[in-house]
């Protein structure tokens, strides 16, 4: 099976915060195109993963770019020994054997490269091929789910609305405190008090989006922290190194992060 490689065989671990297992769970049913939405970091990806996994269903998935061209989403023919032949791009693997297509931050794709999808978000669920003269027919278990932060979208960088109207869409965002707090701690191992302090001071981070930065403290960010302080790492100096400055670059606003970490940790 050429996508056996793409089945989870572990569960990913995902806490739900409100109906989107039941509402993503509907949605395949009906094999209804999906788009998550949120900001970076806050659980999208592991979402997508964890519903794979609960629905038995290979996941394919592709980090999009503004590099990324059709053929990258499609396939492509290659030179070989034996002379030419065509390689099925993740897209199309997936169209032809029923796996979960998930197009992570699709807003980064080319615009002439995001209309292959068009056919697909439909009732056709088509997907041409233009340079092998061939158009398959989705498989039935076929599902194509996207993904983008609507906190950096712009004039340049956004979906459009013949785009957008095609799919349903989920939004996310950071979890509850004590319930971002304590899937902080699973995922790192390290005590729930000490994560319920790293949340707090993302939570003043993210008090500044739109007023000195540009984005918050992620769930993620905050992972990569307790991990740090678990492998014995000075609390300070692993909120630096995790949260303060892959964030940003401008000295007051480094200044104010390490004032909430001191603040917390005191």
């Amino acid at each position: 099976m050429p996508i056996q490689p793409y089945l989870l065989t572990e569960e990913p671990y995902y806490q739900p915060v409100d109906t989107e297992i039941e509402v993503y769970e509907s949605a395949y049913r009906l094999r209804l195109p999906l788009m998550l939405k949120g900001p970076t970091g806050c659980g999208k990806t592991r979402f997508i993963e964890h519903m794979a996994w609960r629905l038995k269903r290979p996941l394919i998935t592709l980090a999009c770019n503004e590099d990324m061209t059709a053929a990258d989403l499609v396939g492509r023919f290659l030179l070989g020994p034996e002379g030419t032949f065509w390689q099925d791009g993740p897209l199309t693997l997936a169209v032809r054997h029923g796996a979960i297509c998930y197009l992570d931050e699709v807003v980064e794709t080319r615009q002439d490269s995001i209309v292959v999808i068009h056919p697909l978000t439909d009732s056709r669920r088509l997907l041409p091929l233009d340079k092998k003269g061939e158009t398959i027919k989705a498989h039935p278990d076929f599902q194509l789910v996207v993904s983008y932060n609507p906190g950096y979208q712009s004039a340049a960088k956004d979906l459009k609305q013949s785009t957008k109207q095609r799919f349903c869409a989920l939004d996310f965002d950071y979890p509850p405190p004590q319930q971002e707090a304590r899937i902080v701690a699973h995922e790192s191992g390290a005590a729930l008090a000490l994560c319920e302090q790293l949340v707090g001071v993302a939570a003043r981070s993210r008090a500044l989006r739109g007023r000195g930065l540009d984005e918050g403290i992620s769930t993620r960010m905050l992972i990569y922290a307790a991990r740090l302080i678990v492998d014995g790492q000075p609390v300070q100096l692993a909120c630096r190194v995790a949260l303060s400055r892959p964030l940003t670059d401008d000295p007051d606003m480094l200044e104010a992060l390490d004032g909430f970490v001191e603040a917390h940790f005191a």
